[in-house]
């Protein structure tokens, strides 16, 4: 069901890519944080415009810290203005794996992560605002924040390797779930 859900979201969105303008992007910070990211925005209509974001973070630092990442979160996009221009609001959809040790996240949502390591999966949506400022005629910069929810699921491990799980449960997450400063190239 999830396949076949991501599949038709693709195609959509690579119908829309073929007959509208697009646009590449990435965040500027998560670049700098070693968290690559690469985003496709296609527009849809005069106003409306949908984008694909994924982020991937294959990290292993050391036999303590490891953040392993990997998550997409579309969203489709209404502009006050022009599309690539000015104010937006989005509804944005998330959803990823993870496998992480050794760091504190933001916003508290495991005070023991130095101790303990914790693999799952989290799936949401959120609504966001962001604006787009025109460098020149092929790149624009983009300032995006978001706030929703989302389920994250988590096993609790011991260690990194040993594999003793000893915890299995699932929280739910309220706050931000987007921030970017993406330098976009308009196609």
């Amino acid at each position: 069901m999830k396949r076949g859900s991501a599949t038709i979201l693709l195609l959509l969105f690579l119908f829309c890519a073929l007959r509208a303008q697009v646009a590449l992007k990435t965040n500027v910070p998560m670049d700098v944080l070693r968290m690559p990211n690469l985003g496709v925005e296609a527009g849809v209509s005069k106003r409306l415009t949908l984008d694909l974001t994924g982020y991937y973070t294959p990290w292993k630092f050391s036999d303590t810290k490891m953040h392993k990442l990997l998550m997409v979160q579309p969203e489709l996009r209404y502009w006050f203005c022009d599309k690539f221009n000015g104010h937006f609001l989005g509804l944005h959809l998330m959803g990823g794996v993870y496998n992480t040790m050794g760091f504190k996240p933001p916003f508290g949502l495991w005070d023991d992560m130095d101790e303990y390591r914790y693999k799952g999966q989290f799936y949401g949506a959120g609504l966001s605002y962001g604006y787009q400022f025109i460098l020149d005629r092929h790149w624009n910069l983009e300032a995006t924040l978001g706030l929703g929810y989302n389920y994250v699921t988590y096993r609790k491990y011991v260690c990194k390797d040993c594999g003793r799980q000893i915890e299995k449960s699932h929280k739910n997450y309220v706050g931000p779930t987007k921030a970017a400063l993406n330098l976009v190239y308009i196609f």
